[in-house]
């Protein structure tokens, strides 16, 4: 089942991939690297999620520190 959750992630990873690659300009490179870099860090992040479902988000992460700052109080 992990598989069928990784192939949707990457299909829909696809699709908004093709509908919004034509719209950016064809000359800046920094936005179209910048686009390919967000779409693998979603696509590694989303993965991660479907085959460690238990893993903490980022909102636990931002509760985590600051109950360090709360203890220090």
């Amino acid at each position: 089942m992990k598989i069928l959750g990784i192939l949707g992630v990457t299909t829909l990873l696809v699709l908004i991939y093709l509908s919004q690659w034509p719209l950016l300009k064809e000359n800046d490179k920094k936005v179209k690297i910048s686009f390919l870099s967000l779409m693998l860090i979603n696509w590694i992040l989303s993965v991660l999620l479907v085959i460690f479902p238990e893993m903490p988000g980022p909102g636990q992460l931002i509760d985590f520190i600051y109950q360090s700052f709360e203890i220090l109080w």
